[in-house]
């Protein structure tokens, strides 16, 4: 293999290497190798041989780190990128880094559901212990990719998305793994609701962040803005004059972290699964437009198909934001059941109180999962968690057994974290009875599973 030197967009210097691109890895990358040293390429597919630029390649690293800057014996897999300014090749002959968010955007979709579903089976092996077989056996599930929608091209799905500002006040996307913001006027994943506000044309000098929600139902968007300290109120209604007036616009207090009205809501009206729900500022909602809908549709289906969801039945809802599970469990268990949601961000919380405040089967505290699990124990018949990506971890995995439920579903955003749990509870004498994984975030790295652990004999 053969490298050179060129000139970084910084000035400093970096290698340039000729590569074969190895096989997928969690993480968005795949795993090369020089001179008995692991690189991790970004922007590569299995099979192919290129030439990259290192991004990290400190004496001390234990592996490098990799950009593609040019592509000698192209995979069968690659198509043009929809985004130029994620394009890793024409962003580097441009002297500068690509944007993240879209690191698979080079792939077609189906070679990027195959890898996922490899990373997927990898980690299962390697952190839980389970082998899929037959092989193959895995899918990676599309979702929203009806013809003529925008979904069907894996654009035009993202009902969230955060921008931070350069330093001339434009809307910007961070280069991955890095300081530097790239001004940008698209973000071709999100829905026309973001895209319409045309943030990339207004002045916001004095923000440090904007965050932006537009539902998918069509509901009026909101507009987050993180002011950096010591920006003025002024300055904070100079924005506020530039954006239209049918959406509404909050503030985040950088002392306190209380979402503050600017001009119409705090929160956006979402539904889902037949309820309506409200979401406040910066809480979190499932950011893909048929996300929600399609992950009570795979905890719902798996606990009725086990008969652990019925009239009657007493489950929880554990890290349960705003409530997109808790109100169709409170659904299915009916008057005679009880649901206990646990959610531990406050003002998350004081959403789910709004959203079930007319459904008497349903507690909701707030509080870590842990310690209400401790003070409120029960005979579950079911539980269900959707953790951060951080994953629930040892101590509450054992927390969760010990209480006993019949099956627990288990909805996860990171295949490492879920991996390690499942691992927990198999330690536990508990196994996997059933698996799905979806898409719900094409052209990234990132999936959804769900996944049904019951009690093994």
């Amino acid at each position: 293999m053969t490298h050179d030197t060129r000139t970084h967009a910084h000035t400093d210097t970096r290698t340039e290497l000729t590569l074969d691109v190895g096989p997928v890895a969690h993480g968005g990358h795949c795993v090369a190798r020089h001179e008995g040293r692991v690189i991790f390429v970004r922007h590569g597919i299995p099979g192919e041989k290129v030439r990259v630029r290192l991004t990290d390649d400190g004496p001390a690293a234990k592996f490098w780190r990799a950009d593609v800057v040019e592509v000698l014996e192209p995979s069968p897999d690659r198509v043009p990128h929809f985004w130029d300014l994620a394009d890793s090749a024409r962003s580097w002959s441009h002297r500068h880094p690509p944007v993240g968010g879209a690191e698979l955007g080079h792939i077609s979709l189906a070679r990027q559901r195959s890898l996922k579903a490899e990373v997927l089976a990898e980690q299962l092996k390697r952190l839980a212990g389970v082998e899929l077989a037959p092989a193959g056996q895995l899918t990676v599930e599309a979702v929203g990719t009806a013809a003529g929608e925008p979904a069907a091209s894996g654009l035009g799905w993202r009902t969230r998305a955060g921008f931070a500002v350069t330093a001339a006040g434009k809307l910007g996307m961070h280069a991955h793994r890095s300081d530097a913001i790239l001004p940008v006027r698209d973000m071709p994943l999100a829905v026309d609701g973001i895209n319409a506000l045309r943030l990339w044309d207004i002045d916001l000098q004095g923000i440090d962040r904007v965050e932006v929600a537009a539902p998918a139902n069509g509901s009026r968007p909101l507009v987050l803005l993180v002011p950096a300290p010591g920006t003025r109120s002024k300055r904070l209604s100079g924005i506020l004059a530039q954006l239209p007036d049918d959406v509404s616009v909050a503030s985040l207090d950088p002392a306190t972290g209380e979402v503050l009205q600017l001009r119409g809501r705090t929160y956006v009206q979402e539904s889902a699964a037949g309820h309506e729900y409200r979401v406040t500022g910066d809480g979190f909602w499932q950011i893909h437009r048929d996300a929600p809908e399609t992950l009570v549709g795979a905890v719902t289906g798996f606990l009725h198909d086990g008969g652990y969801l019925a009239p009657g039945s007493v489950v929880a809802d554990l890290y349960a934001g705003a409530g997109l599970f808790t109100a169709p469990l409170a659904d299915a268990v009916g008057v005679t059941g009880s649901v206990l949601s646990v959610e531990g961000a406050p003002g998350t919380s004081r959403d789910a109180r709004k959203n079930l405040h007319d459904a008497a089967q349903v507690e909701i505290v707030q509080g870590r999962v842990e310690r209400v699990l401790r003070q409120k124990p029960r005979n579950f018949d079911a539980l269900i968690l959707d953790p951060p990506r951080a994953g629930a971890g040892k101590a509450v995995v054992k927390q969760l057994m010990d209480a006993g439920p019949r099956a627990v579903a288990y909805v996860s955003c990171d295949p490492a974290s879920f991996a390690r749990d499942l691992g927990y509870f198999r330690q536990g004498g508990w196994g996997l009875a059933g698996l799905r994984a979806f898409d719900l975030y094409p052209h990234t790295h990132h999936m959804e599973t769900v996944a049904l652990l019951t009690p093994q004999p």
